[in-house]
Order: C-alpha cells, then sequence, then structure tokens
C-alpha cells in the first residue's frame, strides 16, 4: 500500500526522461487518491509522491524536483499562497497548479503572480487537470474558463 507522502520503487522504475511527474498536494486523501487514479492513467504522466500540508508539500516538491506541483490552495500547516515563491525558488524547474474550492477571480490573480501557471477548480478537476497539468509542464498558463473570463482573459484557458 501507498503512503501519503512516500515514493513507490515501481514509481521511481517507471520515470522516464519523456515522463512528466506530479506531486500531488491536498489534506483529503479521497482527492488524492482520486487524482493519482486519473494522472497515472494517462500516457506520459506519472504522480511520485502525495502530501497532505503545506509542509509535506515542500519537503516532497524539494526532494523530487517534479515537473508539476498540484496544490491545493487550503491545507493545513501554512498559506499555500505563501509558499509558491518559496516552492518555485527551491524548485525553480517544478510548475505549479493550483487546486480549489475558491471560485473568487482575487484567488486566482494572487495565484498566478505568485507564480502558479495553474489554477483548477475543484468540481470542474475531472475535465479540467490533464490540461492544466501539460499546459503547465509546457509553461504555459491555464486558467479556469469561466474565471478567465470573469478576469477578462478572454473565453480561453490558455493564457500565453
Amino acid at each position: 500500500m501507498f503512503a501519503a507522502g512516500g515514493l513507490r520503487a515501481a514509481d521511481a522504475e517507471q520515470s522516464g526522461p519523456e515522463t512528466t511527474t506530479i506531486v500531488v498536494a491536498d489534506d483529503h486523501a479521497l482527492i488524492r487518491q482520486g487524482l493519482r487514479l486519473l494522472i497515472d492513467g494517462e500516457k506520459g504522466l506519472q504522480v511520485v509522491a502525495e502530501a497532505e500540508s503545506v509542509p509535506d508539500a515542500e519537503r516532497l516538491t524539494y526532494a523530487h524536483q517534479p515537473t508539476v506541483l498540484v496544490l491545493d490552495l487550503n491545507m493545513p500547516g501554512g498559506s499555500s499562497l505563501d509558499a509558491i515563491p518559496r516552492l518555485l525558488t527551491q524548485a525553480p524547474t517544478t510548475a505549479i497548479v493550483v487546486l480549489t474550492m475558491q471560485d473568487d477571480p482575487a484567488f486566482a490573480r494572487q495565484a498566478l503572480r505568485a507564480g502558479a501557471l495553474g489554477y483548477v477548480l475543484k468540481e470542474r478537476a475531472g475535465e479540467e487537470m490533464l490540461g492544466a497539468i501539460r499546459l503547465a509542464a509546457a509553461g504555459d498558463i491555464y486558467l479556469n474558463p469561466v474565471l478567465a473570463a470573469r478576469l477578462g482573459a478572454g473565453p480561453s484557458p490558455v493564457v500565453r
């Protein structure tokens, strides 16, 4: 069985140079498990670790240097928004996609200004997460389409 925050040997063996590696950070085990199933089912994407708090997310991101960190906005142990600049300093090649229930454009704006490359609402994560991960891994910004329109970024969820 996989413990939160750990890396299975099979995970390390399956990672290749073309694999986008991902750390999933959410304080709800069900969300982490669902994202792992969604992500690991896609060719070229692989969850290498799971975190349940902001300090866990920081520690695992520093240790694994993943391509993408999926970061819940509201977790125990500190502010995810405050952690984004620290994460990017210690793991500069990691792209951050924020996962949240917060549909307030002000939160999306704060996350993007802090350095996140994606903002996905939990209610749409099943439809949007894989695309957001791929765009962030390529250095592009993904915004939930409704929030993009509310922020004046236009109808496209991709902002370049």
